[in-house]
């Protein structure tokens, strides 16, 4: 499945200076957060896939302008054509917002989401706005990533995890990385398209058995 990953700031490629050539056969677009809603709304409509999204920690407007047409995936486990996509935004919590969290925070709100699909099968990919601690972050607080995403990783081993928040015009930027767990990191800030296969069966049921020797808890 071929999609498109935002994330962090609206490029006027895909919104001022729109041409259909440019996502031509992107089958779903995913957000990492901090856009703003009519940027959603604008991809959602003209390249008519859906538009799913989490928030970023600069994304307070959605509570009163919600990107309209699109689809809020935080702290669920989404199906699409068979993908299964896990929402997690927000960003290590460095002032009081109601989209940053604590290590402690982020680690329940996992286990809750864990708990609630406690009888389905494994997930395929994991949408974050923050990077996982040591894999794409930065030192300072803001820009730390979270270590209880490492600890899903290993568990769980999505083909494919998608995040922001590490702008490109930061010097740490890296596209693209590989976490031990096998899983593809992509840093989706500004935009980037990636083909993503299905996970194969082996990889679901070692998945599993991890979760189950874990017992589903991070």
């Amino acid at each position: 499945m071929k999609i498109l990953v935002i994330a962090d700031s609206e490029e006027a490629s895909l919104w001022d200076y729109y041409n259909r050539s440019r996502t031509e056969g992107v089958e779903l677009i995913i957000s990492c957060g901090d856009l703003k809603p009519e940027y959603l709304e604008f991809l959602a409509t003209m390249v008519n896939v859906p538009v799913l999204f989490v928030r970023g920690n600069h994304d307070g407007v959605y509570d009163t302008r919600y990107p309209e047409g699109c689809i809020d995936i935080d702290d669920m486990i989404y199906e699409y054509k068979g993908f299964r996509i896990l929402g997690l935004g927000g960003s290590m919590r460095y002032r009081q917002s109601k989209d940053m969290y604590t290590e402690s925070e982020m680690t329940k709100r996992i286990n809750s989401v864990l708990i609630k699909n406690m009888f389905a099968e494994s997930f395929d990919i994991l949408v974050t706005h923050a990077p996982v601690r040591n894999y794409g972050d930065m030192e300072d607080l803001p820009h730390h990533g979270f270590a209880c995403f490492e600890k899903l990783l290993n568990t769980f081993r999505p083909s494919h995890m998608f995040y922001g928040h590490v702008h490109k015009e930061y010097g740490k930027f890296k596209r693209v990385l590989e976490h031990p767990s096998g899983t593809i990191l992509i840093n989706g800030s500004g935009h980037y398209t990636v083909d993503v296969e299905k996970k194969s069966r082996e990889r679901i049921i070692s998945s599993l058995f991890n979760a189950y020797k874990d017992n589903r808890r991070i």
